[in-house]
């Protein structure tokens, strides 16, 4: 690794880890005094534990990061490890990718696991060249199999081209792209960004931006206007450069976004613009009057006993690579909240997506009968359980009873609740979710993605839905874009919008002697 592309402290961590010493300055053999307490130590070579401890943990969220992006591609393709990690760990003198040197086709690209995925995208990956038959059923104005008629005279051709501009396989032929040349550059800008993403998970380099910052006091006000004020009060190390920025963002999305809805300091409100409802402000008040408890006065001694509240259960549906998140990105939502312990449950069939690490499953008993998998030594005040298994299974069983919007909320990430291939799975859940009465957040990939998903609920339940946040865009969304493998032209934002509702309350009045409601 070069050092005109990495601080002075990167490569001291990184030559602490794997014993070699690149740049490295003569060891001191002579104790070095501290002046607060007269105690001295050895700092010969600069090693110390901790060092190396966050520095795995490092590589570790960066190769996280690589899974949770290619959620369309194959088995293969999410279980493996990013191209250099490993080996930078083992050999840092070995030549990476550098910045400049981080667009390569995806065919030709130097690491294997991008490489693969070209071949993924080549054998499923249709091109939308108008001349082609349709494919799949149009279920968007946005979708460019729309542009297909029934007067296409050839058949589906999987895509072979790649672009020389983006470096994507996005057309049968080089033909078919010169002649639809215009429509793709509507989206080769975005299509390159991706791919040089891509490319920078799977460069070998030291990822500074997915180191984060513990608890800070309670008095230092966290400020969640965007993503900057938030990093900048929050004291994460500064991230200089957009690429590192989209990186760091695509984690930090999924609780920063439970965050900004539910926090006492959220972006939204009543004001106009603020998107919040008035019965959006009754639900949340509710919940942060749990979130941020007042002090007590509690302490370790017999006087300082003060019961203690239960844990605010986040209940995340049809969880899938947000479950596998590295725990101390989900652990950042909890310091946003202290002396409140809080209980994240994944629930979905698809719960356990990249943690084979954790099979087999526990065995279902009389004291665990849907096989929870709990984590309960994650941090002092949060604790996780992940169930593979429907919510409205374990709803009819009452598993999770009583319910309480003090304490309880649910959240829905990209749930496609309105997509066809996916709308059967929630028609059963979507009525018990109700009948709690608690808050349910909501996102979306995109704005028709989400408008869908509301318009879908409100037609299913009509009169039955309290509006508690509008639909629009999320400020805390990722901004990273993301490819899908099995449509390359279709690229989306992690969490892009964010809507919240709940089931209808209904309130009793007294008229004439009789009460109504």
């Amino acid at each position: 690794m070069q050092s005109e592309y990495t601080c002075q402290s990167c490569l001291k961590r990184l030559s602490r880890i794997s014993g070699a010493k690149p740049f490295a300055r003569p060891a001191r053999a002579n104790p070095v005094y501290t002046t607060t307490r007269k105690r001295y130590y050895h700092q010969i070579n600069g090693k110390f534990k901790a060092l190396a401890t966050q520095q795995r943990r490092t590589a570790a969220t960066a190769e996280s990061l690589n899974h949770r992006v290619t959620r369309n591609a194959p088995g293969d393709l999410k279980s493996a490890a990013p191209f250099g990690v490993e080996e930078a760990i083992r050999n840092p003198e070995r030549v990476l990718l550098q910045p400049s040197n981080l667009f390569h086709s995806f065919s030709n690209s130097p690491s294997p696991v991008i490489r693969r995925r070209a071949a993924f995208m080549k054998s499923h990956a249709y091109c939308p060249h108008p001349d082609h038959r349709q494919t799949r059923i149009v279920t968007s104005p946005h979708d460019p199999e729309g542009r297909k008629t029934t007067k296409s005279i050839h058949p589906p051709a999987h895509v072979n081209f790649e672009c020389p501009d983006c470096g994507l396989p996005v057309y049968c032929s080089e033909k078919h792209w010169m002649d639809d040349y215009e429509h793709h550059t509507e989206i080769c800008d975005t299509l390159r960004q991706a791919n040089e993403d891509d490319h920078d998970l799977h460069s070998g380099r030291f990822f500074p931006e997915f180191e984060y910052p513990g608890p800070q006091i309670e008095e230092i006000l966290p400020n969640m206007t965007n993503w900057d004020t938030y990093l900048y009060t929050r004291e994460y190390n500064a991230i200089n450069e957009d690429r590192s920025m989209r990186q760091a963002t695509r984690l930090l999305t999924y609780p920063m976004t439970i965050a900004s809805v539910i926090h006492e300091l959220s972006p939204y409100n009543i004001r106009a613009g603020g998107r919040l409802t008035t019965e959006g402000l009754k639900s949340l008040s509710a919940l942060r009057y749990s979130l941020h408890p007042p002090r007590s006065g509690s302490g370790l001694g017999i006087e300082g006993l003060r019961p203690t509240p239960p844990a605010v259960r986040i209940f995340i549906l049809g969880a899938r690579a947000e479950s596998s998140l590295p725990r101390q990105v989900w652990v950042q939502l909890e310091y946003l909240f202290h002396r409140c312990p809080l209980h994240l449950i994944f629930i979905g069939p698809e719960s356990m997506t990249n943690r084979d690490d954790e099979f087999p499953l526990p065995e279902r008993t009389a004291t665990n009968p849907f096989g929870g998998i709990v984590e309960d030594r994650i941090s002092n005040y949060m604790k996780i359980t992940t169930f593979v298994e429907y919510y409205h299974t374990m709803h009819k069983a009452n598993y999770f009873q009583p319910f309480d919007p003090y304490f309880d909320c649910f959240v829905l990430f990209h749930p496609g609740l309105g997509h066809p291939a996916s709308a059967h799975e929630w028609e059963e859940t979507l009525p018990h979710l109700l009948e709690t009465k608690v808050p349910i957040i909501s996102t979306g990939y995109t704005d028709w993605d989400m408008q869908r998903d509301k318009q879908w609920v409100e037609e299913k339940m009509a009169g039955e839905v309290d509006l508690l946040m509008e639909a629009g865009e999320n400020r805390f969304r990722s901004l990273r874009w993301d490819l899908n493998d099995l449509d390359p032209g279709d690229i989306s934002a992690g969490n892009w919008g964010v809507w919240a509702f709940r089931g209808k309350r209904y309130e009793t009045t007294m008229k004439d002697g009789v009460i109504s409601v």
